[in-house]
């Protein structure tokens, strides 16, 4: 298992190749990938609590206390888009803590017509990712992890494959609940392309993802930086170019200002305040999500996110509600228990 892990970090800069440029392809694997993730306001944690809904987006985080933990999450998304994954934990003596995931997501039913207008009947789309990963605690406090993905997308008369791979480092102090994660995601390439000789890179993100609960309060803070690998990450929109109204001509962007509009967008800051081990409350505010998506005469709660966690038994339910624009918010549910517990 060393030897995969060496393998995977030499490998790890040829990986990188073709990274630049504005279009990108399986951007689903950028979705949040479950409601406590989604509540905070991001797409990875840096958390250590043994939570095995986040092994999917932190594979450093999988280890023999996760064994036969199952995480089933079910996202309604927009215009009749769902979006799900399920996961599995495993671990296998003298080889090591394993996590397997399926990722899905379905673009719902089109109609499909001729050149006049006539239907000829109904047709669906969707992408999928298979990932396996793989977590070892290489010395108290310190555990790495890597996910390798198998992805595929079917669009209807055109269909594309590739493959990626995770890799994470993360530090933890459990007695100052104390956490850091290093972690560079969805490095990898296409194989398959929708058009022949048209090769796109994918959504790949370095992130840091720091998180501290308060010795006497039961509050946890986590901030996520994101996108690490490139500085300004601003949409260039045109519209967006603020005008003299007595000159006619585009007004400078002070350049303090542009700094901080830049570094922001790096930025995602959550906290969940956990009174009992049964009951959590969790909010998170997105900077670049509020900056892109919100509508000016109408900022709304754009870029906010929400959620609690509730224990029943041997179920623990979450749920989460992010405000990406005005035309909705997605609805987010997980569920996560041990296997274990219900063979006992």
């Amino acid at each position: 298992m060393k030897r995969i892990f060496i393998f995977v970090l030499l490998a790890f800069p040829l990986l990188l190749a073709a990274q630049n440029g504005v279009n990108r392809v399986f951007s689903f694997l950028e979705l949040s990938n479950s409601s406590r993730l989604t509540a905070l306001g991001s797409n990875m944690a840096a958390i250590h609590d043994n939570d095995v809904s986040l092994v999917l987006a932190n594979p450093s985080l999988i280890s023999d206390s996760m064994h036969s933990g199952l995480a089933i999450n079910y996202t309604d998304y927009f215009a009749g888009i769902n979006y799900a994954f399920a996961t599995y934990s495993h671990t296998f003596d003298r080889v090591g803590s394993f996590a397997a995931s399926l990722q899905y997501l379905n673009y719902g039913k089109f109609q499909e017509t001729d050149i006049y207008g006539n239907a000829l009947g109904d047709f669906s789309a969707y992408d999928m990712a298979l990932v396996v990963g793989w977590g070892r605690i290489l010395h108290p406090g310190f555990s790495i992890g890597s996910n390798l993905k198998f992805i595929y997308s079917d669009m209807y008369k055109t269909n594309s494959s590739g493959v990626a791979i995770d890799v994470a480092g993360t530090y933890f102090n459990d007695k100052t609940h104390f956490c850091v994660t290093l972690a560079a995601r969805n490095a990898g390439r296409q194989l398959n392309p929708y058009t022949t000789g048209d090769v796109q890179p994918l959504p790949f993100d370095l992130q840091l993802g720091v998180s501290k609960r308060l010795l006497h309060v039961p509050l946890r803070i986590s901030v996520l930086a994101h996108h690490l690998q490139k500085w300004d990450i601003r949409y260039d929109n045109p519209a967006d170019v603020s005008v003299d109204p007595l000159t006619g001509l585009p007004v400078e962007e002070r350049k303090l200002s542009a700094f901080s509009d830049k570094l922001m967008r790096h930025f995602v800051i959550g906290a969940e305040l956990a009174p009992s081990k049964s009951f959590s409350l969790r909010v998170g505010y997105n900077y670049q999500r509020r900056k892109e998506l919100a509508v000016d005469t109408r900022l709304s709660t754009v870029g906010i996110s929400w959620g609690f966690g509730l224990r029943i038994k041997k179920l623990y339910f979450s749920y989460a509600r992010s405000a990406y624009h005005l035309a909705g918010s997605p609805n987010v549910i997980t569920l996560t228990t041990s296997i274990g517990d219900f063979l006992k």
